[in-house]
């Protein structure tokens, strides 16, 4: 574009000059073939422009045709019905991977297997170029589908502890999945329109936090060729299906599980005097835990401490030993992660101090996850051409949420990431919500059900057109 513009400059100003002189006025050809010696590359460049663009000088924005996506349809609906019928709990998705690999290898894909556990690698080399990946994840959630759909699941099946749960794709992780196939299959049907490497991820356990770290610990960018670009979309419900949502910088929350076990001296519920009761230890510590939200942090900075369970006690007049608290903490920097981790720390040893308990609470964290961060140049790159695809109205800012994902460990490797948001709810549905204030189902709810064919069809066309983006350069 540069040399675009320095060209049709210097002929503006060859021209002005041509005119201005009254006494040496050089004939157009004589004109065209002095400017023309001085900057025959540019001309040749203009020139294959106009060539292979017809009569104008803008680059075309491909859409994937409609027609292309509704030939792939029924295999990609096929697939969602399945995944969806028979889901799989975190670090148990088998089944589930091995239907991924399979799609992935008879569209000509190099695949490995039980990658990070039971996570998909699918390459798929066209010629020099950027290397880009799209993650999908395999796992699915214990929840009772309420949905009555009639492709709904109704499995069951024992978790690590043993416990009979049931189990359901409640967060969409189904509808990633077959996009997600989808778009492989279409790439390698308009491979002409690309050049580079794409690589299919099917991550384990996004559910638990432990999926992406463990798929990296195995190689996932030293076996493979590594991402310049780290793509991914996730349903939501807080958009109508055919809508997209955005957001650069800061998407989701860091997430930490944090466990802190407070210790006192138990005893009879009539006689306190002689214990330390560690219950209401605990009672103050969780007041005092509130002030690192309200009193230690920038009130521009969001973070969350939550108390989620309390285990202590066995017996109403009895006085226990100890008392487990289980908690999750968010923030968006990690410098706020940090001072939460450590303040929660300290003050929960404070108050056993404080209150004479026989030794410091012992304070675990059990898993946890940095935030998922969009990189503000790479959103924007992609953001400008689906409003191309799409239309302007059809992309949506959205601010940060306090959920996690674990998206945001491959942003560890160096490498932009961008999650964007696909909207999922029947645009009937959801205007009438909006109307009636009533709530609609979203993720890790059992009554959670995507409008099924406009978002797996918007989901292919926005895949399609961030990748293509992607690999343009």
């Amino acid at each position: 574009m540069t040399c675009m513009k320095r060209a049709f400059s210097q002929l503006g100003r060859a021209r002005a000059r041509s005119h201005k002189s009254r006494t040496t006025r050089t004939p157009t050809f004589l004109w065209f073939n002095s400017v023309y010696m001085k900057n025959h590359k540019l001309f040749l460049f203009l020139l294959s422009l106009a060539l292979f663009s017809g009569t104008s000088w803008a680059a075309e924005v491909w859409v994937t045709p409609s027609a292309q996506i509704d030939a792939v349809y029924p295999q990609v609906e096929s697939l969602y019905f399945d995944l969806h019928r028979n889901p799989e709990l975190s670090y148990h998705e088998e089944k589930t991977a091995a239907k991924i690999a399979e799609r992935l290898r008879k569209l000509g894909y190099d695949v490995t297997t039980n990658v990070g556990g039971t996570g998909v690698v699918g390459v798929f080399k066209n010629g020099p170029g950027p290397v880009v990946m799209l993650r999908a994840e395999l796992d699915a959630l214990p929840v009772p589908e309420k949905t009555g759909l009639p492709y709904a699941s109704h499995v069951t099946t024992h978790d690590d502890r043993g416990v009979e749960v049931p189990v359901m794709h409640a967060c969409g992780h189904d509808l990633h999945m077959a996009i997600g196939i989808g778009t492989a299959a279409l790439l390698v049907q308009n491979k002409d329109r690309w050049h580079g490497t794409f690589i299919y991820v099917g991550q384990p356990a996004e559910e638990r936090i432990g999926g992406a770290k463990a798929m990296i610990k195995d190689g996932l960018f030293t076996r493979f060729p590594k991402p310049g670009f780290v793509f991914a979309v996730h349903d939501s419900n807080s958009l109508p299906a055919g809508k997209v949502g955005y957001t650069s910088g800061f998407v989701a929350s860091n997430s930490d599980s944090v466990n802190v076990t407070v210790y006192g001296v138990g005893g009879h519920g009539a006689e306190p005097q002689e214990t330390v009761d560690p219950i209401v230890i605990a009672a103050r510590t969780i007041l005092s835990w509130q002030t690192i939200v309200s009193r230690e942090t920038d009130p521009q900075d969001p973070a969350v401490i939550t108390v989620g369970a309390i285990h202590g006690g066995t017996k109403n007049n009895i006085i226990p030993d100890e008392v487990l608290m289980q908690l999750t903490v968010r923030s968006y920097k990690d410098e706020v992660r940090k001072h939460l981790l450590a303040s929660i720390e300290r003050i929960a040893d404070a108050e056993a101090a404080a209150a004479g308990a026989p030794k410091k609470p012992r304070v675990e964290i059990m898993d946890g996850t940095p935030s998922v961060y969009n990189d503000p140049a790479t959103t924007n790159r992609l953001v400008e051409r689906l409003k191309q695809v799409l239309g302007d109205s059809n992309l949506v800012l959205e601010p940060p949420f306090m959920a996690s994902d674990d998206f945001a460990e491959y942003r560890s490797g160096g490498m932009p990431s961008v999650m964007l948001t696909l909207g999922a709810v029947n645009p009937a549905k959801y205007a009438e919500a909006k109307k009636t204030g009533e709530p609609i189902p979203g993720p890790h709810s059992p009554y959670f059900a995507p409008d099924r064919e406009p978002s797996l069809k918007t989901g292919i066309q926005v895949e399609m057109a961030a990748i293509l983006e992607l690999m343009s350069r």
